[in-house]
């Protein structure tokens, strides 16, 4: 005999307050009656919630994270909340020392402003560790830090030179400094880490999936996968260990792409036969260029401190066309990673070629962080039907901005950041995403940001670029709703009967309290398909 859950007070079925009823019940993972229909099943319902002050509605999605490599930072050196040099060093020096038995020390993410110019010294690392290898990676996931052994592993002196994607940074003598940008500078060092064992990737996706669910996620795209991620979570779905829904974006690599599209469709094929529900591998994700911070987006002009440079395209954009046509072709959703004006319109562009080489379906393509894009080609997004997926928590004057990013850009440029407001006024379907370990994963922080343009603390007082804030109700859609359009989950668009229910349990309603104590309210509960993933 079915059970049923019957919650009694605000819920927020989708949309704005129209939207909103007085109760939900759930039978079988499914939404079964809203309103005064569920008050009449409280009488024979196994479980009542009273909702109290709070707030019930769609849970959460990721439209944007790399949940194994957020799970992957708890195994090694604890560095992401430190707020100075010396104390990382003395982090990873503590974390050597309590592991004498690990070969390399493999630790994430340090804040690339500490050191002027994201710029950080091997010596630095040599004062805590100098027998052993050690690489960390910088917030951003596009650069490393690394010790003298490292590089000496690595192979890597003053004669090497800068890989095609990829710089070294150097000391005046041109030795390597220690610090490595992108993609093939960094796969120097890191592709002589040994291979973590699947057992503990697994272990590293039970613990990620987990800290979703606390935050009220119940779907993540997994924006990042090589071929040994694949396997890692099909055993974790075995186990069953996920406890939200992942898809898996598997990255096209430029040097090898056209040898990567049988692997890609084999991989999607075996997940879909081996898997459940929670678990799908229907896309392909995509690096446009690099990061302003690093100086590696791609721009239409130049630096404004390195008036020699666009920064870096990692294809060249009639290679990505050529690349997402076919990819396309093969059924699968492009995610393509675009951060400055150059990277936006080459993304748009190879999407509109593929739109006019290959047959019409519902193919819902994605660009995603959006940092910089020209204002000509703003409506481009809806008229393509690109979903904007937009990390929101970026979009304020933190430290990587006033640090990093402005000397970089200038400010006309830094004034057209993250235009949310724009491209949603233009019809643009919008999606949030956390980037998730370059960021927090809390869909609440980048909500709070989305509406207000402020840091924690209130900075600016009227808003950076106050005219592209969104309102609550646009960015409750946007991490929610927006997600579900984007994982072409139709039936999560909003809670109706017959929806699965996938649901989150607020102890406030983000739409009643000061915009700045949103990143306050408390997740009480997370349920997937019925189940509850999570309990405070």
């Amino acid at each position: 005999m079915s059970s049923t859950l019957v919650f009694l007070g605000p819920v927020r079925t989708a949309g704005d307050a129209h939207g909103d009823t007085t109760a939900l019940a759930v039978r079988d993972g499914r939404v079964a009656a809203l309103g005064h229909d569920a008050e009449r099943l409280t009488d024979g319902a196994s479980e009542v919630i009273d909702l109290g002050t709070g707030l019930l509605m769609p849970a959460f999605g990721d439209g944007h994270a790399h949940p194994l490599f957020g799970g992957l930072e708890h195994f090694g050196p604890r560095i992401r909340d430190l707020r100075s040099v010396d104390a990382v060093v003395a982090e990873v020096g503590r974390w050597a020392a309590g592991h004498p038995e690990a070969e390399w020390i493999v630790g994430a993410s340090y804040d690339p402003s500490l050191a002027a110019g994201g710029d950080f010294d091997a010596r630095w690392l040599d004062e805590a560790v100098a027998d052993r290898p050690v690489v960390l990676r910088a917030h951003d996931y596009h650069t490393v830090w690394c010790n003298t052994e490292a590089l000496r592993r690595a192979g890597v002196g003053a004669d090497t030179p800068d890989p095609r994607l990829g710089w070294i940074a150097r000391r005046p003598d041109g030795t390597p400094l220690g610090t490595l940008r992108e993609w093939h500078a960094c796969d120097l060092v890191l592709d002589q880490v040994p291979r973590r064992p699947v057992g503990e990737l697994v272990d590293a996706i039970a613990l990620a999936t987990g800290i979703c669910a606390r935050a009220g996620l119940t779907w993540v795209q997994d924006a990042w996968v090589e071929p040994e991620m694949v396997d890692a979570y099909l055993a974790a779905e075995r186990a069953d260990t996920l406890a939200v829904r992942v898809n898996l974006a598997q990255r096209a690599d430029p040097d090898h792409w056209r040898a990567q599209r049988g692997t890609f469709a084999r991989a999607r094929s075996r997940v879909e036969r081996e898997a459940g529900d929670l678990l799908s591998a229907r896309t392909v994700k995509f690096f446009s260029d690099g990061v302003i911070e690093g100086g590696t987006a791609a721009l239409l002009s130049p630096y404004e401190d390195a008036p020699h440079s666009c920064g870096m395209q990692v294809w060249e954009p009639a290679a990505l066309a050529e690349a997402v046509r076919a990819f396309d072709s093969d059924g699968f959703q492009v995610h393509i990673h675009a951060i400055g004006d150059a990277g936006v319109r080459a993304a748009l562009d190879a999407i509109e070629s593929a739109i006019e080489a290959n047959p019409l379906w519902d193919r819902r393509p994605v660009i995603t962080h959006v940092q910089l894009t020209d204002p000509a080609d703003l409506p481009r997004f809806a008229r393509l039907g690109v979903i904007a997926n937009f990390e929101p928590l970026w979009a304020q004057l933190d430290p990587m901005q006033t640090e990093l990013s402005v000397p970089r850009i200038g400010e006309t440029r830094t004034a057209r950041q993250y235009p949310m407001a724009e491209l949603a006024g233009h019809g643009t379907r919008l999606s949030f995403g956390s980037d998730w370990p370059v960021s927090s994963h809390v869909p609440l922080e980048g909500i709070q940001t989305a509406v207000t343009r402020r840091t924690p603390d209130g900075h600016p007082e009227h808003g950076w670029t106050p005219h592209q804030r969104l309102t609550i109700d646009q960015a409750l859609e946007a991490a929610t709703a927006g997600v579900a359009y984007q994982a072409f989950a139709d039936d999560r668009l909003a809670l109706v009967p017959g929806a699965p229910a996938d649901l989150v349990w607020l102890d406030t309603d983000p739409r009643t309290v000061d915009p700045l104590r949103i990143r306050e309210i408390a997740v009480r509960g997370t349920w997937l398909n019925g189940h509850r993933t999570h309990r405070s």
